[in-house]
């Protein structure tokens, strides 16, 4: 009897394992095809550019002030932490160029994309998530209307655009906060410390921020979208649409910003 019932559990365990292998890979394949069918419908008319332009609106402006105070924030806070270091090797005079480097190469698009996938992701796989539960999408695919164009091709266009903006906005922010606080201390003019700021970087290095922004942003447009657009359960699906494009988008960000800057290493 017990040796039935331990291979019963044996046998149900393998079931189970055996499940969440062809769940993942189902997934995997769904997400798959959601991301062509985006790239097979965004650049095909009707271009519902009205729409975009507001999207980039409910993307950029309404999160502005957030990004301005976090910008800003981080500006301050990594200057400050940084100093003492600095002083103990009698190289405070680096700190500009210290800030700038961290700042374009790392801190600016991933606090940009953080931000976003937490305001905007969430925002976004609620908001569709909710026309989901309550049959908005399916009615608008009745009446002969592309609710995938209208509603997933427009969010997805509109956080490529705008996270790069974003993304630059608060570098000069932070680098903003940096200036006030090496002023404040060493006595550095504006102008040299804009000097200080721009010799060391390079052109990959404008690039590599311009490329993670952009990543950044389709990653958490397109995560948004799929949780949203593929919820289910009512309003308890709606909230778990909201959760899921949270903490996948970020998760995403994080390996992307590991493969980018390891890419962007062997330029270096």
């Amino acid at each position: 009897m017990d040796t039935a019932e331990s291979t019963t559990t044996v046998y149900k365990k393998n079931s189970k394992l055996k499940q969440s292998f062809i769940n993942f890979f189902t997934d995997l394949y769904k997400i798959n095809q959601f991301i062509l069918r985006f790239f097979k419908e965004a650049f095909l008319p009707p271009f519902e550019l009205k729409e975009v332009v507001r999207q980039c609106f409910e993307v950029g402006v309404r999160s502005f002030t957030l990004i301005s105070v976090t910008g800003f924030i981080v500006g301050v806070i990594f200057t400050k932490q940084s100093r003492p270091s600095l002083s103990e090797f009698g190289a405070q005079s680096w700190l500009p160029s210290l800030v700038s480097i961290a700042i374009m190469r790392a801190l600016a698009p991933l606090v940009t994309a953080l931000i976003a996938s937490g305001k905007v992701g969430s925002s976004i796989g609620a908001e569709l998530g909710s026309m989901r539960v309550t049959e908005q999408i399916d009615a608008m695919e009745v009446s002969g209307t592309k609710p995938f164009k209208f509603l997933v091709c427009t969010r997805v266009l509109a956080t490529t655009l705008t996270i790069p903006i974003l993304s630059t906005y608060t570098a000069l922010i932070a680098i903003l906060g940096g200036y006030l606080n090496v002023s404040q201390n060493e006595g550095t003019s504006w102008s040299t410390f804009i000097q200080q700021v721009f010799e060391p970087l390079t052109f990959v290095d404008f690039v590599a921020s311009l490329v993670k922004s952009i990543v950044f942003g389709f990653t958490i447009g397109i995560v948004g979208c799929y949780q949203g657009y593929n919820s289910t359960k009512g309003t308890e699906g709606v909230g778990k649409a909201a959760n899921g494009a949270v903490v996948t988008a970020m998760f995403l960000v994080f390996i992307e910003e590991i493969i980018i800057v390891q890419i962007t290493s062997w330029f270096r």
